[in-house]
């Protein structure tokens, strides 16, 4: 799944352990949402989407098979 992680990270000048923090998370759970090797779960993502003000289609977008 692609996803805006990263930059919605960045703007806000947040370290990987900022947001980690902000979500409950560990700063590896960031890491691997970010580099793509992990889905959060609907209850992750949505909580993303809160802390950034956005809809989950708008950080997270379906590959296409």
């Amino acid at each position: 799944m692609k996803n805006k992680l990263r930059e919605l990270r960045a703007a806000k000048e947040w370290s990987q352990s900022d947001l980690a923090d902000k979500l409950d998370v560990s700063r590896q759970t960031v890491n691997a949402i970010e580099t793509e090797k992990y889905d959060p779960s609907l209850p992750l993502a949505f909580k993303i989407a809160k802390l950034f003000k956005l809809k989950i289609e708008e950080i997270f977008e379906l590959e296409k098979y």
